[in-house]
């Protein structure tokens, strides 16, 4: 059985409507945040609210600290190493390959306790989130160590933001 496929109308919509975003490789927004490299590739600003799509290097060491997204689901591609990924109060390894998704409400945080820097992409929807890497990040410098930030950078990155649309709680580790 095959399926009736119309020819493509010149004028047609659905055919030649354009709108795609297309950003090509070592582009996006970058900033330091909490140890880590970020990479923005869209934002809610760029996706009419509909998502956040982040690129991250993670070096031995980083991550964020345990928080909560109260609006905003995330979703964890790991690309390249190992991460351990906080769910609640519970630890799982995430390796290269594996998919980790968090609802709105769920403490968690990942940090890297291998050897090699681990490579994830991550996704927030609706964007917004992605915004507080933007606003409250640390703009890179060539030939510079990234900086680790402590729990307390952390939580001011979300104080010095307050003007976005965010609800975010940083919670406590143990």
């Amino acid at each position: 059985m095959s399926l009736p496929f119309q020819d493509a109308v010149a004028d047609d919509p659905r055919y030649t409507k354009r709108g795609a975003m297309f950003v090509p490789a070592g582009q996006g927004i970058q900033r330091w945040v909490a140890g880590d490299m970020y990479s923005v590739k869209a934002s809610a600003k760029t996706t009419n609210g509909l998502l956040g799509f982040v690129e991250a290097s993670v070096p031995p060491g980083g991550g964020p600290v345990a928080h909560v997204h109260n609006r905003e689901s995330e979703a964890f591609y790991l690309l390249d190493g190992e991460l351990e990924f906080l769910d609640g109060d519970e630890t799982h390894t995430a390796h290269t390959g594996d998919f980790v998704f968090v609802p709105p409400g769920v403490r968690h945080r990942f940090k890297n306790k291998g050897v090699h820097t681990a490579k994830l992409l991550f996704l927030f929807s609706p964007g917004g989130a992605e915004e507080s890497f933007v606003v409250g990040g640390d703009e890179p410098v060539p030939g510079e160590p990234i900086p680790a930030w402590d729990g307390p950078r952390f939580q001011k990155m979300f104080e010095d933001i307050s003007g976005l649309d965010l609800q975010v709680d940083i919670l406590p580790e143990d």
